[in-house]
């Protein structure tokens, strides 16, 4: 859907002070790509689009190409048109020229979407379940750190109210919220201004460790760009108060990892919630669903852990899932089914890392579930008690490499997301391993340079 240019002339009208507005496209990475325009390209943006080099959506974590994507020196490094995304022009209070910020796709130059969009991606699976009669309901959960730097490495953030560093876990400790007060004051305020759905906000099992979740969205697409729009926000207010918030899935060894849950339910026509029962496991439909969720999280692993450091966050007794297991009120398995009232009877996808593309992590697992529903799969049992005492699923990848390789393979992945798409997601990804796995660490130097 084009967006319309009124939208346009009426932030204009409504910020006569923004001098620059900051247009984002969001490659397979996750990372913002983009550029700053003037207040008076703006008009015109949405009236005929915005030309940029294709081959933004070809490049690496670091910002480098990867030819193998087709997208690079092959194709001429030619142009594709972006446009803005509905609804998402909004100011962006954390820079400190007035300035506002709008999400774009890039499509073609017959107007058709750009193959290696991720957002494409998802609006691809969301379509075939509306053909089919469903509308995902979809909030997002995101864990993050806030840290500041320690010689070469980081550290959790002192509190800006006392100066103080705690090495307490203090899970949903208020202190640490208090600590922090003048920081999460500022995102809040943010997020209302960007009409952001920030909702509970607590304090994680690690010290500078906290979590906010995102309101529930009957639109997928908008939840999507909404926890994009929303790590971008944390990220800017928090260096304002000269911290590093991160979505890195591992920054201490020691301490917990920080996940991206994935909140669904599927409303029928009438927008009731399918899932919707008095029984705690819910309809026959959520257990198809959660069935093709465990079925297809093999080969679709490293959409949910895209990175070398995704998968030090996999461990025991650690809140991140280790098998496809599901559970009721249960957060030791990967699909959790919540306590609540009938009518609020949802999934909870546990597996994806905070450093997750939202738009990969939503898309990959309604394809999961729509999957699921079509092959009307058994879930089997859910767990009970532990889940971390029963064995590591033998059919899980839960190395980089391995994930890369299951996805590469995966038919299903294709279908649903696109083959153009995922053989640039797999290309990326691959290069991107190649290069980390050549760089010596700290780590390295510490244990082998003085072997014998």
């Amino acid at each position: 859907m084009r967006a319309d240019p009124v939208e346009a002339e009426r932030f204009l009208e409504a910020h006569p002070t923004v001098e620059a507005v900051q247009v984002v496209i969001t490659d397979a990475g996750g990372v913002a790509r983009g550029k700053n325009l003037a207040r008076e390209e703006l008009t015109t943006l949405y009236a005929q689009g915005r030309n940029v080099a294709g081959s933004i959506l070809g490049l690496d974590m670091r910002g480098e190409d990867v030819e193998e994507t087709g997208l690079v020196w092959s194709a001429g490094d030619a142009d594709k048109t972006c446009w803005p995304v509905p609804g998402t022009l909004k100011p962006a209070p954390w820079l400190s020229r007035p300035t506002g910020q709008l999400l774009m796709t890039m499509h073609e130059a017959d107007g058709s979407p750009a193959a290696a969009d991720p957002r494409h991606a998802l609006a691809r699976v969301v379509d075939r379940l509306v053909a089919d009669g469903y509308r995902p309901v979809v909030a997002v959960e995101l864990e993050f750190y806030l840290v500041e730097p320690d010689g070469a490495g980081i550290r959790p953030a002192t509190g800006l109210m006392t100066g103080e560093r705690s090495a307490r876990h203090d899970a949903y400790g208020l202190g640490k919220l208090d600590e922090m007060s003048p920081l999460f004051d500022d995102i809040y305020s943010a997020a209302r201004l960007q009409s952001l759905p920030a909702r509970t906000l607590m304090s994680e099992y690690a010290p500078g460790q906290f979590e906010v979740t995102l309101e529930h969205r009957a639109d997928a697409l908008a939840a999507a760009d909404e926890a994009i729009q929303w790590k971008r926000l944390v990220r800017g207010v928090a260096a304002r108060h000269g911290r590093i918030a991160t979505f890195m899935a591992k920054p201490f060894g020691h301490l917990a990892g920080s996940g991206m849950h994935v909140h669904v339910s599927l409303a029928g026509p009438d927008g009731d919630n399918l899932f919707a029962s008095a029984d705690p496991r819910g309809t026959p439909l959520l257990a198809q669903a959660i069935g093709g969720l465990k079925v297809t999280l093999p080969e679709a692993m490293v959409l949910f852990a895209p990175n070398a450091n995704s998968y030090r966050r996999f461990r025991r007794l650690s809140y991140a899932p280790v098998a496809a297991t599901w559970g009721i009120n249960n957060r030791s398995v990967g699909f959790r089914i919540p306590s609540g009232p009938a009518a609020s009877r949802h999934v909870e996808h546990r597996i994806a890392g905070a450093d997750a593309n939202p738009y990969l992590a939503v898309a990959t697992v309604l394809a999961g579930m729509h999957h699921g529903i079509t092959g009307r799969l058994d879930p089997g049992a859910p767990v009970t008690g532990n889940g971390y005492d029963l064995p590591r699923d033998a059919g899980l990848p839960l190395d980089w490499s391995a994930a890369l390789t299951r996805a590469g393979e995966s038919t299903l992945l294709k279908e649903y997301l696109g083959g153009n798409f995922v053989d640039t997601f797999i290309a990326i990804k691959r290069a991107e391993c190649e290069r980390f796995n050549s760089e010596p660490t700290e780590l390295d130097y510490a244990w082998y340079l003085r072997l014998a």
